[in-house]
């Protein structure tokens, strides 16, 4: 089976990049380049135990694989990491760096196209850069879009970020990457790259990305990512188009090396909206959810659902471990939705917002310093809050500390972020009625 590079590229790379060549003798810990990744110890340890808690629940049969082929190369992309959690993991801000596109997919939350008018110089984008470094838990940074790779200085910003100490994550269609992008890339300290791809069949990611080429060129992305050792991760979005795709997709990822895949649900946002009936169903979302924890037994990729922090709790009730020091742990590893939780989204042009699916203005960085935002706005107040914060049945349930309900499904369906989330199954009568 592919695998990827072996981690020490990655990681040697970042450590020149950051640091320079310092002999390895004498260095504080306090100005260690691999800082971010590995102190405090606790941070991996919480990882670890993220892992092996996820492997238990599963009856995860390829940890071994995984633990051997791709948890070195995971570090510098988990850097920050509390555990496991919607879109990833807390805490980490994702940057829509432009809103331009080379594709029109049907169910863009942000519906890219052409560059808006009011993105960040190279000097404003650099200036938001250092600022998000004021706060301790972010270390690494996400590049996404629109398509990143459409923004004429990106490489100027990934090496900027580099310099001041993040590990760079992009998000991408896949379509611009050919192998001297890639190693481009990872020079730029790029040490993870998630590409989206939503079918096994060319015929409907094609559809879905209204672009006739955009599955083989994906491919070739992903060949060229794996060539130059930087963690690929696979994304992928769940709607009507697509939803009996799913087992020859886990297949795909897996044989090409994809160290994680993101499993997105479609919420009607954005371009998105547009085909609000391609949403999956309550009962979808659990059969959904249902096949990735079988199919998890036997692949070596980690799959995350997105918008579905269900998962977590199915994982605990199906194991029968839902009580007392059980959901203690749990609480300590599983992060369920992170919307404002330790995930942050900032559009391009400088909007600060919980989620890409959570279309609530908290504030501009270019009106307020981003660290004001991020400690003082209402929005993120009340996400932290959620234990006490949340309403109908999310607010109910002794779950929400490890779920709290996907705050994008209930904002597009109900209008208001903390009410409950309307495809959740494990509460099935105790809900309210749907607004479409």
């Amino acid at each position: 089976m592919p695998g990827i590079h072996p981690s020490p590229i990655v990681l040697g790379d970042w450590w020149r990049g950051v640091g320079g060549s310092r002999g390895g003798i004498n260095v504080s810990i306090l100005d260690w380049p691999l800082k971010s990744i590995f102190w405090p110890p606790s941070l991996v340890a919480r990882q670890l135990g993220s892992v092996l808690l996820f492997k238990h629940l599963l009856g995860w049969k390829r940890f071994p694989r995984w633990l051997f082929t791709h948890s070195l190369s995971s570090l510098p992309v988990a850097a920050g990491a509390v555990g496991m959690g919607c879109i990833g993991f807390p805490a980490h801000p994702a940057w829509e760096v432009t809103s331009a596109c080379n594709l029109r997919c049907i169910h863009c939350h942000a519906s890219s196209s052409t560059p808006s008018k009011d993105e960040f110089t190279t000097d404003e984008a650099k200036r938001f850069i250092d600022s998000l470094r004021e706060v301790q838990e972010f270390r690494m940074l996400v590049y996404t879009g629109g398509e990143p790779l459409m923004r004429h200085d990106i490489f100027e910003l990934l090496n900027h970020s580099k310099s001041v100490g993040f590990t760079n994550v992009i998000a991408t269609n896949g379509t611009l990457i050919d192998e001297e992008v890639a190693f481009r890339l990872r020079e730029a300290g790029v040490v993870g790259a998630a590409v989206s791809l939503d079918s096994p069949r060319p015929e409907a990611h094609n559809f879905i990305r209204k672009n006739n080429n955009a599955y083989a060129l994906a491919l070739r992305g992903m060949d060229a990512l794996r060539k130059a050792g930087i963690l690929l991760q696979v994304n992928a979005t769940a709607m009507e188009y697509n939803f009996d795709d799913f087992d020859e997709l886990l297949t795909l990822a897996d044989k090409y090396g994809s160290g994680i895949m993101l499993a997105y649900q479609l919420v009607p946002v954005g371009r998105g909206s547009g085909i609000r009936g391609a949403t999956l169903s309550k009962e979808q979302n659990k059969r959904l959810l249902e096949f990735l924890a079988r199919r998890q037994i036997g692949i070596s990729t980690i799959v995350e659902p997105v918008a579905a922090p269900q998962y977590w709790p199915y994982l605990m009730k199906n194991k029968g471990k839902v009580g007392g020091s059980w959901l203690s742990l749990a609480k300590e590893v599983f992060h369920g939705c992170a919307a404002g939780r330790g995930f942050v989204y900032i559009k391009a042009n400088g909007e600060v917002w919980p989620c890409p699916f959570v279309d609530i203005v908290a504030g501009n960085v270019k009106e307020r310093p981003f660290i004001k935002i991020w400690e003082e706005s209402e929005v993120f107040i009340n996400l932290r809050e959620r234990e006490h914060t949340l309403k109908g049945g999310c607010g109910r349930c002794d779950f929400r500390s490890i779920c709290g309900g996907c705050r994008g499904k209930a904002k597009a369906y109900y209008g208001d972020y903390l009410e409950e989330d309307p495809s959740c199954f494990l509460r099935d009568g105790d809900e309210k009625e749907v607004y479409v």
